[in-house]
């Protein structure tokens, strides 16, 4: 069985697979907007030095994200 974990936990380097979005209203909508669906890939390309905000590659584009945003989007590792 995959393991699932919030997206602010993704170390760097690494990448999984989104599953859930548990957020709601306009941020739920913006993450839809930028492609971050279930089942899209998602690369923690790398943290700023105090951790926040959290470089990704979403679909060929790199989204700045803070970790508030991040730890309600559940990911499956790769």
């Amino acid at each position: 069985m995959k393991q699932t974990r919030g997206l602010n936990t993704l170390a760097e380097g690494s990448s999984g697979y989104v599953s859930e979005i548990r957020t709601t209203g306009s941020m739920r909508r913006r993450l839809f907007d930028i492609g971050l669906i279930p089942g899209t890939k998602v690369f923690c390309l790398q943290r700023s030095l105090f951790g926040d905000p959290v470089a990704f590659l979403i679909r060929g584009a790199v989204i700045a994200l803070r970790e508030e945003d991040t730890k309600d989007i559940l990911i499956q590792m790769v």
